[in-house]
């Protein structure tokens, strides 16, 4: 992870587009906004969109913006697009594996011409715009089934950060827990201060599939349920995590005698 942040301080002192890949809860987006804090566009926008979460037509009209009289029901005056708003600054595509297909080559001549018209207007506008992209599947092996345009690719990836899953840095679990516990004790109103050794070695022995994120939302849960003591134990997490005692070398409650 250290040689994943070092690398993103060198990637932040140049304009050139980056790839961030990496599992879902890995991360990427903080990644992203630490590019962009510490480049010399740090003074411009930050403007993040999940390409997902929109149909063809619904994100070139996010994108590229559109004029008054485009669509029915559309905003008077028209629409800015987030290109021309992260104009001078950052553009954050999240999940970019999922734009479709057919969409993908008018992205592509926007990255290439550094320009953009919204739709519905002749205006041609010139962008500045950084484009930091982030994908939790294998684009290279997405264009190969032709389901991503090499082309787009290899204009998002001209340089590439991966960012390792949680289960493959255990050692930079006690740094989250202290940072998480930091950040959700006031807004929990808990008392916890601090995790057990034991209850570490079992967090370091999960496998964590959604990552940092999933670690966070387990914090999070066990200073409301707990708020009232100051110390996480094993026994404790346990009963979060909803795992069987013998599993995690704990000792298993008596069960009462009946008869």
């Amino acid at each position: 992870m250290e040689q994943t942040v070092a690398l993103a301080r060198s990637y932040a002192k140049v304009n050139s587009n980056v790839l961030i890949q990496g599992e879902t809860g890995t991360g990427k987006e903080l990644l992203a906004q630490s590019i962009h804090s510490d480049s010399e566009r740090f003074m411009g926008p930050f403007v993040a969109i999940n390409c997902s979460t929109f149909t063809e037509n619904l994100l070139e009209s996010e994108l590229f913006g559109y004029s008054e009289g485009t669509f029915t029901g559309g905003l008077r005056g028209g629409k800015i697009g987030l290109f021309e708003l992260a104009d001078g600054g950052t553009l954050f595509l999240d999940e970019v594996s999922e734009i479709p297909l057919n969409f993908q080559g008018k992205l592509l001549r926007v990255l290439q011409e550094r320009e953009v018209r919204r739709l519905g207007d002749n205006r041609i506008r010139k962008i500045d715009v950084r484009i930091i992209s982030a994908t939790n599947r294998d684009l290279l092996e997405l264009s190969l089934q032709g389901g991503f345009r090499k082309d787009l690719l290899y204009r998002l990836e001209v340089l590439k950060l991966t960012v390792p899953p949680l289960r493959e840095r255990q050692e930079d679990i006690p740094l989250l827990l202290s940072n998480f516990i930091e950040h959700y004790r006031k807004q929990c109103r808990s008392r916890v201060q601090q995790f057990s050794p034991e209850a570490v070695k079992l967090l370091q022995r999960h496998p964590f599939y959604g990552n940092v994120r999933e670690l966070g939302n387990l914090v999070e849960r066990l200073l409301v349920i707990y708020s009232a003591k100051e110390v996480i134990t094993g026994e404790d997490l346990q009963a979060a995590l909803e795992l069987p005692a013998r599993a995690i070398g704990l000792p298993t409650a008596r069960q009462p005698r009946h008869g």
